[in-house]
């Protein structure tokens, strides 16, 4: 039987949760009927890259140099027509595109070449109010016309869905929710590192930490991260922070961080791959985000057994309920999340309600070779409305 050929076009191979998404996903693809492959832009920078990644883990990769991020119609329209050209040389069955911007270009460049079946990921739309108005109205415009093309919208969260309808964008039919999973084997193993990992950082063995993981980037809000330590010091004062990651915001950060004087109380660990052993570290683990779709690191927090307090977006709130698995905040709201915090603190049987809640969460709800089947049986549903075998 010949093999069904996915291809997943994404703007960016960075450190982030729609890229991991997209290669766990090629990955773990049952290879005896599925080949699944990659196209991407070359840009990486500051927030690091999955491209060394992807070779390692034998995915076939195109890094076309005109799939850039920001606006460049010129560009745009070459990258279009170029995975136009790859569509029609390599044949593939389904076209699975990923971002806002690939999402749209390749889903035209996949009816451009005639493919048979065109698959979104939305892994939170591209319009949301943090953007220019501009930017709002020409990306929904977009989406909403590029809905028409496509066979299946896949959501990371039915948060995603209902904005999306709200908007225009394609018809109820159409949606399919699949949560975007994680391995728990790796996040669940036990690891006895732990004193080591937090001397290496420069944290004090015997202090709690309070972390997060992401980009230094708008979205992940980190001066609000700095915020909300600066108020978690001064009622909690032997706690030390953790920010895992790196972006544009590093230096506006870093000045934020003299400023409140927390320099030796906030470690910024750059880039990491080693996030399990990382969040290990942390008594608490925070996301203050603007928007999300649905963020992994929150069931990998889970299942490590580090309670949770998060932003009230998108699809957290299908994850965290709020006071039973974790605490849900008003974005903005630093006063709120500082006092939560100390209440995980200083409250034992709460921290442990929470711990034990949410690694059931994680467990029942976020397990990879779930998402994968999901998948798997979506792609086989497609094909067969289009006689493929």
């Amino acid at each position: 039987m010949e093999k069904i050929k996915v291809i997943h076009p994404i703007t960016r191979l960075i450190l982030g949760g729609a890229q991991q998404n997209t290669i766990d996903t090629c990955d773990r693809l049952n290879r005896d009927r599925f080949a699944a492959s990659i196209i991407a832009g070359p840009e990486t920078g500051a927030e690091g890259s999955l491209i060394s990644e992807v070779r390692q883990r034998d995915i076939p990769l195109i890094l076309l140099p005109e799939i850039v991020r920001r606006p460049a119609p010129l560009k745009d329209l070459m990258a279009v027509k170029q995975m136009a050209d790859i569509f029609k040389k390599e044949k593939p069955h389904i076209v699975h595109t990923h971002s806002s911007k690939t999402g749209i270009l390749g889903r035209w460049a996949a009816r451009i070449a005639g493919v048979p079946i065109i698959i979104h990921t939305v892994h939170g739309w591209g319009h949301h109010v943090y953007k220019k108005l501009f930017y709002q109205k020409l990306f929904t415009f977009l989406e909403q016309k590029s809905a028409r093309i496509t066979d299946t919208l896949i959501v990371v969260s039915s948060a995603n869905s209902r904005d999306g309808l709200k908007d225009g964008i394609g018809r109820p039919d159409q949606y399919r929710t699949i949560h975007s999973c994680i391995d728990l084997e790796v996040f669940a193993a036990e690891n006895s590192r732990t004193a080591q990992m937090k001397k290496a950082l420069g944290l004090n063995p015997d202090s709690r930490v309070v972390g997060t993981i992401g980009r230094l980037s708008r979205q992940k809000n980190p001066l609000d991260f700095v915020r909300t330590a600066d108020k978690v010091k001064k009622q909690f004062p032997s706690t030390q922070f953790v920010f895992v990651g790196d972006g544009p915001l590093r230096r506006e950060t870093e000045t934020l961080i003299k400023a409140a004087g927390l320099t030796g109380d906030i470690v910024l660990t750059g880039l990491r791959t080693d996030i399990p052993e990382l969040l290990r570290c942390m008594d608490v683990f925070i996301l203050t985000s603007l928007w999300e779709g649905l963020p992994r690191v929150i069931p990998q927090a889970m299942a490590c057994g580090v309670p949770v307090a998060a932003n009230a977006v998108d699809g957290v709130c299908e994850v965290i309920e709020d006071g039973i698995n974790g605490f849900l905040i008003p974005p903005g709201n630093t006063d709120l999340m500082a006092a939560q915090i100390v209440r995980i603190l200083k409250e034992d049987s709460l921290r442990q309600t929470f711990i034990r809640k949410g690694q059931e969460t994680a467990g029942k709800r976020f397990s990879l070779t779930d998402m994968i089947q999901k998948l798997e049986a979506l792609y086989e549903e497609r094909l067969l409305l289009k006689g493929i075998q």
